[in-house]
């Protein structure tokens, strides 16, 4: 299903309709304030699993990354001290992903890491999803070095590709097709290892 959702003030029926999915284990590809991703409800391991085996990696030793939809959310997930709450809260929400501590709070499946990565993607369609569900959004990006750009920014070539492995793709306008910027939080020593498409303040 191709479902039109716009960015600036995202349809309750067409968030519903989205989060009614996922509390079914169903997954979805959305837009975010980088490229486009899939997901899941973060507390659903079997569609985490589903999620990894339509990407190829393994969801014990892959790095796993969630979707929050406020920082009050992220401290359920994350542990964090005060310098890196601070750092969060100048940069999100935005095209980053931190990696922190996890929390004892999340289900087994992540605690056997000992780091998760965050985003807080400055998209409200997400963001809206995320709120609405209740819990957070396991999210990889779609993209894939051997596609050609519109792959990964074109709604419609989105649905196109992905359509039969998920059971909705949002159609949120073009994305882009730069990623989000790393930023390793697990010491005081803050290390962007991945620069992308923000510059960490």
């Amino acid at each position: 299903m191709l479902l039109k959702i716009y960015p600036e003030n995202p349809s309750q029926k067409g968030i519903e309709k989205v989060v009614n999915i996922l509390r079914d284990g169903g997954l979805a590809i959305y837009p975010t304030d980088t490229l486009y991703a899939i997901g899941c409800d973060a507390y659903n391991v079997r569609a985490v699993e589903k999620i990894c085996r339509i990407k190829g990696v393994n969801p014990q030793k892959c790095n796993l990354s969630i979707i929050c939809c406020d920082l009050s959310n992220v401290s359920e997930c994350a542990k964090m001290n005060n310098v890196t709450f601070k750092l969060l809260k100048r940069n999100l929400p935005g095209p980053f992903t931190f990696i922190l501590p996890v929390s004892n709070e999340l289900p087994k499946f992540y605690t056997t890491r000992k780091e998760i990565g965050i985003r807080i993607p400055d998209n409200a369609i997400i963001r809206e999803i995320v709120h609405s569900l209740g819990n957070p959004v396991m999210t990889m990006s779609i993209y894939d070095q051997h596609d050609q750009p519109e792959y990964m920014t074109d709604p419609e070539l989105i649905h196109e590709k992905y359509g039969q492995l998920v059971d909705v793709v949002i159609d949120g306008g073009y994305g882009s097709t730069e990623g989000s910027t790393v930023v390793n939080c697990v010491s005081d020593e803050f290390e962007v290892i991945r620069q992308g498409k923000a510059i960490l303040e």
